[in-house]
């Protein structure tokens, strides 16, 4: 199954989730400081449940943000459907748990 084209480029609304991931990533430092300095268990799990959290979020965003893109691109030419529905379709199977 082939994946998505690399030229696909991302809109610029997928830039707005730079601040986002740089959030993720101070979590995941504090976390790490969290088990260093021997936290408590459920503590650590909590936090690493708000990064799970919070990069589902970006996921979706990003995901959201290339369908309209496709969409947008796909309403003019039935070729362009076709390709379009089975991009989805191989995105939708991959990220779906």
């Amino acid at each position: 199954m082939k994946l998505l084209s690399k030229k696909t480029p991302l809109l610029q609304d997928s830039h707005a989730q730079l601040p986002k991931l740089n959030r993720v990533t101070g979590q995941l430092e504090g976390i790490k400081r969290m088990i260093e300095a021997d936290r408590a268990c459920p503590d650590v799990l909590i936090q690493l449940r708000s990064v799970r959290a919070a990069i589902k979020s970006i996921e979706s965003n990003l995901l959201n943000n290339h369908l309209q893109m496709c969409l947008k691109k796909s309403l003019n030419n039935e070729k362009e459907q076709e390709k379009t529905l089975n991009e989805i379709q191989t995105l939708f199977s991959r990220f779906e748990n």
